[in-house]
């Protein structure tokens, strides 16, 4: 199966790609036989994938990766590269590939001394592969003095390597790393398409499907971990539940403290089974006694991870409690949706009934107040209020409609 075949519903972006991937094709065997390269070219140095959450911007950054990578003997009769079964492809796709770094954090932001550790690695040339690749899934979450680092090695590439940097939007890089990329724009996928590839690739039951990419709206992670996970459907289900828990002030503030014990219930879950893992791995690398007692010196690193894994923890806490606060909005759209009389199909198909009836006891103008103030718990999220402050004043907001 090509690599492009995971880019649900983005045809052109694939078709640029393509071109592009040919076109690098042609540049290396050019340099490695000795010929003159081709004058025009649609292959750059740096790239630059933004688009809605979900709409795959990481897939086809990994995508592309392979296909630089590719080494499929089709390619000298005329394919594409990107065959998706040799080893070069392989390999990338999976995250193994010598010369593929694929970076994405845990944290809440990529710091200086590992955007150093990149611009390093990005003077290297390829081990083995065709190409030196290092594809940045949250350029969005650069410091301002990483993104300054990564600046220079943008500016100064070396001859083969390429940088694969993925944001939500143009305007969350700097201008200056920006501006010398080249942009692609994903769109948010079809439901209908996003469902197909949950059948084909995943194996979900076509209904269930369905279901899972119609309540998140295209958004293909979430679709799947929707589609696959139980717990992931009850936690949605509770979310869908708050609008009719605002009716009194004791309502709004209870439903406010079980939103973010839930975030943090989830958060504990993934969190645990992470760090256990990375804790027994790092004594294990230092030599740790059988009893447990870590050598002389190491405290410091042992400090270290403990306070990686906290403010993992924190993201994943405020990741949680935003997914919870996306699929609200998604349901007060519903509403909205319905007091207009309009005929785009409800994300919320289960919830109907209730949606109905919210509908008929208040006015489109509160049902928009209302998704402002969700909007406006998110921001006050992002500006590191405190979660449980921000929670009460929606739910609040949510009753006053």
């Amino acid at each position: 199966m090509p690599v492009w075949d995971d880019l649900v519903g983005q045809e052109k972006v694939s078709e640029q790609l393509a071109a592009a991937a040919r076109d690098a094709d042609t540049l290396v065997t050019a340099i490695a036989s000795g010929t003159p390269p081709p004058e025009a070219s649609k292959m750059t140095h740096a790239w630059l994938f933004t688009g809605p959450p979900g709409s795959g911007r990481s897939t086809a950054a990994r995508a592309f990766a392979a296909a630089l990578q590719c080494v499929s003997p089709d390619r000298a009769l005329g394919g594409i590269p990107g065959c998706g079964f040799c080893d070069g492809c392989h390999t990338s796709l999976i995250g193994t590939h010598a010369d593929v770094q694929i970076v994405r954090t845990d944290m809440l932001s990529i710091g200086v001394k590992e955007t150093r550790d990149l611009v390093r690695r990005a003077q290297l040339s390829p081990a083995t592969g065709r190409w030196q690749v290092i594809v940045l899934e949250d350029a969005d979450r650069l410091t301002e003095g990483a993104g300054n680092v990564l600046l220079k090695a943008v500016e100064e590439p070396a001859p083969r390597t390429v940088w694969l940097l993925c944001a939500p939007s143009i305007e969350d890089v700097l201008p200056t790393i920006r501006s010398r990329c080249r942009l692609l724009i994903l769109r948010t996928p079809p439901v209908d398409a996003v469902a197909d590839i949950l059948v084909r690739r995943d194996g979900i039951e076509p209904g269930v499907a369905a279901v899972a990419a119609r309540a998140t709206q295209g958004h293909i992670g979430r679709a799947s971990r929707l589609a696959t996970d139980q717990r992931a459907r009850e936690r949605r289900a509770a979310v869908l539940k708050l609008p009719l828990r605002v009716d009194d002030i004791g309502g709004c503030l209870k439903a406010a403290q079980e939103l973010i014990d839930t975030a943090s219930e989830d958060a504990k879950q993934l969190a645990e089974e992470v760090d256990v893992k990375e804790t027994e791995e790092m004594k294990a690398a230092l030599g740790a006694a059988q009893g447990g007692r870590m050598p002389r010196g190491t405290a410091g690193v042992m400090k270290e991870l403990e306070d990686n894994q906290k403010r993992r923890r924190t993201r994943t806490q405020r990741d949680a409690l935003d997914l919870a606060l996306i699929d609200l909005t998604g349901f007060y759209r519903d509403v909205l949706a319905l007091q207009f009389g309009s005929r785009v199909a409800l994300a919320n198909t289960e919830a109907e009934d209730t949606l109905e009836r919210l509908a008929r006891g208040s006015s489109p103008e509160a049902t928009l107040r209302r998704i402002d103030a969700i909007a406006g718990c998110r921001e006050a999220l992002d500006r590191n209020v405190a979660p449980l402050l921000a929670v009460e004043a929606m739910t609040m907001a949510l009753r006053a409609g």
